[in-house]
């Protein structure tokens, strides 16, 4: 769908938008990241924003893109983060950094495709169809996945004793 090479999921130390109670350690998340993708290789855990100190992922995205000049980045996220990424720091500069490709997530999906975000990016929506070339993409360009949606999330993992 995306034709990736592999796949970074950026362990952060600390979410600001989410509150420090219930959340686990950063190295017990860290941990059972890597449990949970061991079994595919082309998932690659990153505690990048630890090393580098960021906390916000624009700020991340613009130094993983200047650092890695050869490399070609696209911002993966479900629904749900397209649906309150107006709240983020800097969220609008996330779409001039890298592509973005939005996973469908249940209860989400709708709301997702008309909120701030993709009503202010809406002249630069692709086709699902054009997935595979995004990569390349000139910016601002994103895409929304409609596939079979998948309703874990990482705050119902930590609601049941997960990381």
């Amino acid at each position: 769908m995306l034709a990736l090479d592999e796949v970074w999921w950026v362990v952060s130390p600390q979410n600001p938008l989410k509150p420090v109670d219930g959340m686990a350690p950063f190295e017990r998340r860290l941990a059972e990241a890597e449990r949970v993708t061991a079994k595919d290789p082309r998932i690659i855990i990153s505690d990048v924003e630890a090393q580098l100190g960021t906390r916000y992922t624009a700020d991340t995205l613009a130094h993983l893109v200047s650092s890695s000049p050869g490399d070609h980045f696209v911002w993966l996220m479900g629904a749900d983060n397209l649906s309150q990424i107006h709240r983020w720091r800097d969220w609008s500069r996330i779409f001039s950094i890298v592509p973005v490709a939005v996973f469908g997530r249940p209860g989400y999906s709708m709301r997702a495709t008309s909120s701030v975000a993709a009503r202010r990016f809406a002249r630069d929506r692709w086709p699902q169809g054009a997935a595979k070339r995004l990569v390349d993409a000139d910016l601002p360009a994103w895409v929304f996945l409609k596939i079979r949606e998948h309703s874990q999330s990482a705050s119902k993992i930590r609601a049941q004793g997960g990381f």
